[in-house]
């Protein structure tokens, strides 16, 4: 990192006492650092995208005589090192247009904010995304916020499949639809749009129905991640379990939105966690017999949906990015009625599970 600078959304605070808060005020807290002698806060202060690393140095030992230049380059190493920083005179890459640049610089940003990770230019989530390839298995709530969402961020291939028409009763939450789509194939509404939100997209689909665990097999194969937003055929043998088996032997990650009236979740599962099935079967042990632990039903709005459907798709973006880390197999989800109920449930893989353990 040549020029290193504070990203504008981890702004650094100076208490009182001397303790410098890094991370986006308040509610984006993430680091508190120790500053007894004020060395943190001046090489901070220093680094404000016009000096090199060697510049920031010699700064801090014309600033302070008790400190080294070794300590000096020790200090600028670890806030350089720490995600908080990133390099003023970034350019970004060949690979992105001019019109990509621009229509993803609100991307950007948020990647910037999240990722902790020292960057070359800041855009290589993105440059992840435009290489990626996503399957999207149902166009409903669920699958159509999702769809949206996926193509909206850019990323490279975005395959859909679903085998139902449009019905005006999907209007009141399926994004993709309007009333001149009824008895339409969802499947190539759906095209319609997603190609008009993004041109810069490729953007496919198929009308079908997944009937089994090889079908769904044939489907994935070629594609980065799986957004599971079918609910059909549900139970222990259903389209979930069909998905945890098939992208758990592929090692390909994969997400699956769902809504029970106001409960709205989200299972994210990939190499390194616990699959669906494992899942599963540690709730089911947790709760009373006999409690159902799947989601479902006719109780649905455009907003659960809508969060549904984001949900899942943020949880895709991140299983291509790495932006936030995820660590697969867990569920998390909220509840509408209860602002205060917060979802997140983890179980770890069964022993000899065949397909995570």
């Amino acid at each position: 990192m040549r020029h290193p600078r504070v990203k504008p959304e981890h702004r650094p605070h100076r208490l009182d006492d001397g303790t410098i808060r890094i991370g986006g005020g308040v509610y984006g807290l993430a680091a508190e650092i120790t500053d007894p002698r004020g060395w943190v806060w001046a090489a901070l202060e220093l680094m404000d995208g016009r000096r090199e690393i060697e510049e920031i140095v010699r700064g801090l030992c014309r600033k302070f005589v008790d400190i080294s230049a070794r300590q000096a380059r020790t200090v600028v190493g670890a806030l350089v090192e720490s995600g908080y920083v990133e390099n003023a005179h970034r350019t970004a890459p060949p690979e992105l247009t001019e019109s990509e640049i621009l229509r993803y610089e609100r991307n950007r940003a948020f990647f910037r904010h999240v990722d902790l990770t020292p960057r070359e230019h800041g855009w290589e989530a993105q440059m992840r995304l435009k290489s990626a390839r996503a399957l999207v298995v149902g166009l409903g709530g669920t699958g159509g916020h999702t769809a949206w969402s996926l193509v909206a961020a850019g990323v490279g291939a975005v395959h859909c499949v679903d085998d139902d028409v449009v019905e005006l009763s999907n209007l009141n939450r399926q994004v993709l639809y309007d009333e001149g789509d009824v008895g339409a194939p969802k499947v190539e509404a759906a095209l319609r749009r997603l190609r008009a939100v993004n041109s810069s997209v490729s953007v496919t689909g198929q009308r079908r129905r997944v009937r089994s665990q090889e079908e769904l097999a044939q489907l994935v194969e070629g594609f980065d991640v799986l957004a599971l937003c079918a609910d059909e055929p549900r139970g222990p043998d259903g389209v979930r379990v069909w998905a945890s088996r098939v992208c758990g032997r592929r090692r390909i990650p994969w997400a699956g939105g769902g809504y029970s009236g106001p409960l709205v979740t989200v299972g994210v599962y990939g190499p390194g966690g616990a699959c669906y099935e494992c899942l599963r079967a540690g709730e089911e042990a947790r709760l009373p017999a006999g409690t159902p632990v799947d989601l479902g039903g006719p109780g649905v709005s455009a907003p659960s949906a809508g969060l549904s459907g984001q949900f899942t798709a943020h949880a895709v973006l991140a299983l291509l990015t790495g932006v936030p880390a995820v660590s697969p197999g867990y569920v998390t989800g909220v509840n509408l009625i209860d602002p205060g109920h917060h979802v997140y449930v983890r179980h770890e893989p069964r022993p000899g599970c065949p397909t995570c353990g």
